[in-house]
């Protein structure tokens, strides 16, 4: 009988194992709460976080004003910039604003950018490329892409991603592409740190070469994932697939009843981690049924 396969080498993380897109608490009346995002900063990170996306989609980003995007990872890097990566959501779809938002970003002190595909313009494959160059050039922070064409109506295809990998400081993919053969195909062809985007197929790219995930169920299961990514990196699959199954209702519960952001701060309030579930319109916050199945599925899924 031969000997076991040995475990595969140690990959790089240059953002960590386990990052969750973080929620951005507000007020009952809708303002910015910055203690409570310390708290909440600090909490994730205590609870097995390596690292935080701060301001991203999940943070409602769309619905905070410039003056919050900088106060908000300031104080995100001043509860715990010293015990965890904190990455920014830099991106929109002007590339000049988002090279302005990412300089912004940098003097917050963030250790990361993360810079997502022009979204509405759906801009051909040469306009991806160089919007992303013009981000990653204007400030020295390494660059996380986020391949979403769910959100952004385009994908980042493969040559273009061979292409971007090539910028020394474009080191990550956040990918919620949902294509894991591509996935694969860009893996196996350059040495850019795949993270899983999808919450859903977490398991399904750590199998295949990622390194981490960056998650919104990682709100609650930031353990269990880190367990996950440990047990993929040491070749037992048999209890990450169990703590994969494990999750599952977490997983139905947060990321396909509706938006992960409403669910999230339900979930978060459930903790007694967030006062309220407060979110900006055009989100709507989780109704009281929902808030109830969200009870069961995180007490059947052992988080709650």
């Amino acid at each position: 009988m031969s000997a076991p396969a040995a475990p595969p080498p140690s990959r790089p993380r240059p953002f960590g194992t386990v990052l969750t897109a973080m929620a951005t608490p507000f007020t009952a009346e809708g303002e910015l709460d910055l203690d409570a995002a310390q708290r909440l900063a600090a909490h994730l990170v205590d609870a097995g976080n390596d690292g935080l996306v701060v301001a991203g989609t999940t943070g409602e980003s769309p619905t905070l004003a410039e003056r919050e995007h900088d106060a908000l990872l300031a104080a995100v890097v001043e509860a715990v910039g010293d015990r965890a990566t904190v990455v920014a959501g830099s991106g929109n779809n002007d590339t000049a604003h988002s090279v302005a938002r990412a300089r912004a970003a940098e003097a917050t002190g963030v250790h990361g950018l993360l810079v997502v595909s022009p979204y509405y313009n759906k801009p051909p494959q040469e306009g991806l490329r160089r919007h992303f160059e013009a981000v990653a050039d204007a400030t020295g922070l390494p660059v996380m892409l986020y391949d979403i064409p769910g959100r952004t109506a385009v994908a980042i295809a493969t040559d273009t991603l061979l292409r971007l990998a090539e910028h020394p400081r474009i080191v990550a993919v956040k990918d919620a592409k949902a294509d894991l053969f591509a996935s694969s195909v860009v893996m196996a062809g350059c040495d850019l740190a795949y993270y899983s985007g999808d919450d859903t197929l977490n398991l399904a790219h750590l199998t295949q070469g990622a390194v981490g995930m960056v998650s919104v169920v990682g709100h609650v299961a930031a353990a269990q994932y880190a367990q996950m990514a440990a047990a993929v990196d040491a070749g037992d699959l048999a209890t990450a697939l169990a703590l994969h199954r494990r999750l599952l209702p977490a997983v139905t519960a947060i990321m396909t009843r509706t938006q992960g952001a409403i669910m999230v701060k339900a979930a978060l309030q459930l903790q007694g981690t967030l006062a309220h579930r407060t979110v900006r319109l055009p989100l709507v916050e989780a109704t009281p049924s929902q808030v109830e199945q969200l009870r069961a599925d995180l007490e059947e899924a052992g988080v709650l």
